[in-house]
C-alpha cells in the first residue's frame, strides 16, 4: 500500500487549537534539511520530538528517525504549543519522531525514498497537512497525494515520493514516524478499502 487517508477521528478540535499556535512556532529557530541532495530551494524542519539520545545534541540530529533508540522524548519547544503537545501525547500509538516540515514557495523535493519506513517493516510515516495550497503536488509510487488541510494521511515512505510546490505560500506538516499498531493497521486499511 502506498498511501491513505485517514479521520482525525476525535482530534477536529485540537487540530484547529494546533494551527492557531503555528505562528509562533514558525518564528522559532528552524533548520535547513540536511540531504541537500534530495531537494531545490528551501526545505527546513522543526524538530519537536527525538530519540532521547539527541534531545541535547544538534537539531540536525533531532531532526529525524535514523537510531534505533528505545527512548523518544518531547523537545522543549513542545511547551510553546500545548495543543500540539496534547495531539502527540494523546496519538493512539506510540510517536517516535515529530517534526514540522516546511517546503518554501518554489521548493522541490526531488524523487527519494526512506528505506525500510513502511507499515509493513513496522513503522509507519504519517502527515497532518497543517498549510498548503492547491499548486502542492505531492507524490507516491506516482501516485498524487490530494492532501488538503486538516487530513491525515500515511506514506508508504520506502517507496519512491516527491514534492514540488509550485503555489506562492509554504507548506507545512506535521510529520510522525509511528511504531506500527493493530489500531493503525485498522486505520489505514480501513481507509484504503473506501
Amino acid at each position: 500500500m502506498s498511501i491513505c487517508h485517514f479521520s482525525l477521528l476525535g482530534y477536529a478540535g485540537n487540530y484547529q487549537q494546533i494551527q492557531q499556535e503555528l505562528p509562533q512556532l514558525q518564528a522559532q529557530p528552524w533548520t535547513e534539511h540536511v540531504n541537500r541532495r534530495d531537494y531545490q530551494g528551501e526545505w527546513d524542519v522543526l524538530p519537536l520530538r527525538c530519540a532521547a539520545e539527541h534531545q541535547d545534541a544538534h537539531s540536525i540530529l533531532q531532526s529525524f528517525t535514523h537510531t534505533d533508540a528505545e527512548h523518544w522524548v518531547d523537545l522543549p519547544v513542545l511547551e510553546l504549543a500545548p495543543a500540539l503537545k496534547h495531539f502527540l501525547a494523546s496519538w493512539p500509538c506510540p510517536v517516535k519522531a515529530a517534526r514540522l516540515m516546511r517546503l518554501q514557495p518554489q521548493a522541490v523535493i526531488k524523487p527519494h525514498r526512506d528505506h525500510g519506513l513502511c507499515l509493513e517493516q513496522g513503522e509507519a510515516r504519517l502527515h497532518l497537512c497543517l498549510q498548503s495550497n492547491p499548486l502542492l503536488h505531492f507524490y507516491v509510487a506516482g501516485q498524487r497525494v490530494p492532501m488538503q488541510e486538516g487530513q491525515i494521511w500515511y506514506i508508504n515512505a520506502d517507496q519512491t515520493h516527491s514534492v514540488e510546490n509550485l503555489g506562492a505560500n509554504s507548506r507545512i506538516n506535521l510529520v510522525l514516524d509511528c511504531v506500527v499498531t493493530p489500531w493503525l493497521k485498522e486505520q489505514v486499511y480501513a481507509s484504503a478499502t473506501h
